[in-house]
C-alpha cells in the first residue's frame, strides 16, 4: 500500500474514532402560585401609551396554564474542555419595540456582534450594566442606525436597562462555547451537538434564581432534563 493511501485510511479511521455528539433536550416548568401580572405605569410617556393602549405589564414572570417557565436561560457551566472557536457570523439582535426591550433575555457567544435596534417612534436609552465587560450607555433616537457592539468576556448575565424608561429591562448572557439555550413558550429547550462527557447544567431566571443538575453525554445520545422551579419565598 502506497504512502498516499496509507494517510488517507488513517484519516478515515481516526474520523471513525472521533465519537459523535449528544443533545440535551429538557422541560422547565413553574410550581406555585402565581399573581396577575402587574400594570406598569408608563403615563410619564404620551407615546409608550400610544403604543400600549391596552397596557404595559411586567414580563420578568411569564408562566403558562400548564406550569411551562418561558424566559429561561439554560447553558453548560462546566465540565467543557477549551473555549470554542466556531464564533456565528451572524449578529444577535436586541430590539426596542412598544417601549419594551425584545426578547427579554438573549444569549450571544465573546465577540459576537450584537445589533439594537429602535423600532418605536421615541428616544430609548441603552445601558448595560456589565461586571466582566465594559459598561456603556447610549441613547438612540427613532430612525438612528443600529448600535453594533460586542461584549468579549463571558459574563452570565448583563443587566439592560433603559435611563429614560425606567421599566424597559433586558438581560444578555456571553458565553464561550455554543452549549446554551432559552425556553421557549411551552418551556421546552434544546442543546444540540453536545460532546460526550460529563457536565453541569444551569438553568437561571431573573426573579427564580438557578438551579443545576448533573447530566452525562453519550455518543450519539439523548439526554432529557427537567428543572422545576418554585415561587421565591
Amino acid at each position: 500500500m502506497t504512502r498516499a493511501a496509507l494517510a488517507i485510511l488513517a484519516a478515515i479511521l481516526a474520523g471513525c474514532s472521533t465519537p459523535k455528539p449528544g443533545d440535551i433536550t429538557g422541560k422547565i416548568t413553574f410550581s406555585g402560585e402565581t399573581t396577575q401580572a402587574e400594570r406598569i405605569d408608563i403615563s410619564e410617556d404620551e407615546e409608550c401609551v400610544k403604543l400600549n393602549k391596552s397596557g404595559l405589564y411586567d414580563n420578568s414572570l411569564v408562566v403558562n396554564k400548564d406550569g411551562s417557565l418561558e424566559n429561561v436561560f439554560v447553558y453548560i457551566k462546566s465540565g467543557l474542555a477549551g473555549e470554542a472557536k466556531n464564533l456565528p457570523s451572524e449578529a444577535v439582535v436586541l430590539d426596542q419595540r412598544g417601549c419594551q426591550f425584545a426578547p427579554r433575555v438573549l444569549a450571544v457567544r465573546a465577540k459576537q456582534q450584537i445589533k439594537i435596534t429602535n423600532s418605536d417612534p421615541v428616544t430609548h436609552n441603552v445601558h448595560p450594566i456589565a461586571k466582566m465587560n465594559r459598561e456603556w450607555n447610549q441613547s438612540q433616537a427613532p430612525g438612528d442606525p443600529a448600535l453594533e457592539r460586542r461584549f468579549v468576556r463571558p459574563e452570565v448575565m448583563i443587566r439592560v436597562k433603559c435611563n429614560v424608561h425606567s421599566w424597559m429591562r433586558s438581560w444578555i448572557a456571553v458565553m464561550d462555547h455554543p452549549y446554551f439555550a432559552i425556553t421557549k413558550a411551552d418551556g421546552s429547550f434544546s442543546i444540540p451537538n453536545v460532546p460526550p462527557g460529563d457536565y453541569t447544567l444551569e438553568a437561571w431566571h431573573e426573579k427564580l434564581g438557578t438551579q443545576e443538575q448533573r447530566v452525562h453525554i453519550d455518543p450519539s445520545g439523548k439526554t432529557t432534563l427537567a428543572f422545576q422551579f418554585k415561587a421565591a419565598q
